[in-house]
Order: structure tokens, then C-alpha cells, then sequence
């Protein structure tokens, strides 16, 4: 686990822009949103899934996550189908602000055969550190704008 100036990121995960993670497990991928997301989230209140078997690309909105500030969308970082969605998140939507990278899981996709290259199209490995970083900044001009 890697903290970086105080949000958890984990080293294994592969992240897209807009704050969801990847965990692949052969042709499986596991996503969720960011300890970033959730902290600047806030509490969260709603989660508009995707239904299973809905075929995703990499970067296509597939769904919202609302929180009692804003609404924010679920990227897709990798493209596929749909095969699970975390109905525990319907019971319990702190599940993310909890548990980002364990419970609070979104939904799992079965990754197309461009997996590998569209891997390298997020955000891994040192590469991290300079993206909090900056998310970090850009946050923090937001909120001396407002």
C-alpha cells in the first residue's frame, strides 16, 4: 500500500483519470473508486450501476456515484462486459468511503482482448505519485475559487 500525502493507493492497482481503479486477475477486472474520490467525495449516498452483461469501453461514463456534495461519474478504465455489480453497495453505499479497495468495490469486468494495451493507458507504478500530486493541487485551487 502506498500513501501518498495521506491517500491510500495502492501499488498493484492501475487507476484511470477520473479516479476509478483497476485490479486485474487474468481476464477479470475489479473496479472501484480511489481513496482520492471518496475523501474529496464525501459521505456517499447513491451509486448508479451499470446492469450486468452492458458492454463497456475505456473511459465511458458506466455509471454515478453521488455523495451529499456532488454527483461524480464511474469511468470504465478498461473496456468489456459487465459480469458482477457489489449489490452490498445497494444495503451499505459507505461501503466505498470505508472500504475503496476491499468491500466497497464496484463491479467486475471481463476484459476484452486489448487488455494489455489499454493497461497502459492508465495511470501505474511511479506514475502515481505525480497524479495525486497534481490532483492534490488542482483540488485545493478549486476550493480557493469557491
Amino acid at each position: 500500500m502506498a500513501d501518498i500525502k495521506g491517500y491510500n493507493m495502492p501499488d498493484d492497482l492501475y487507476y484511470h483519470r477520473e479516479h476509478s481503479w483497476a485490479r486485474v486477475d487474468g481476464t477479470r477486472v475489479t473496479v472501484g473508486m480511489t481513496d482520492f474520490f471518496q475523501k474529496e467525495a464525501g459521505d456517499i449516498v447513491f451509486v448508479d450501476f451499470p446492469d450486468e452483461e452492458d458492454e463497456v469501453s475505456q473511459g465511458e461514463v458506466c455509471g454515478k456515484i453521488q455523495s451529499r456534495k456532488w454527483i461524480g461519474n464511474l469511468v470504465a478504465p478498461i473496456s468489456g462486459e459487465i459480469v458482477e455489480i457489489n449489490e452490498e453497495l445497494e444495503e451499505d453505499t459507505t461501503l466505498i468511503n470505508s472500504d475503496p479497495y476491499g468491500e466497497g468495490w464496484i463491479v467486475v469486468i471481463e476484459a476484452t482482448d486489448d487488455l494489455e494495451s489499454e493497461l497502459e493507458n492508465l495511470i501505474h507504478g511511479d506514475a502515481v505519485v505525480a497524479f495525486i500530486e497534481e490532483e492534490i493541487k488542482r483540488a485545493e485551487e478549486e476550493r480557493a475559487k469557491a
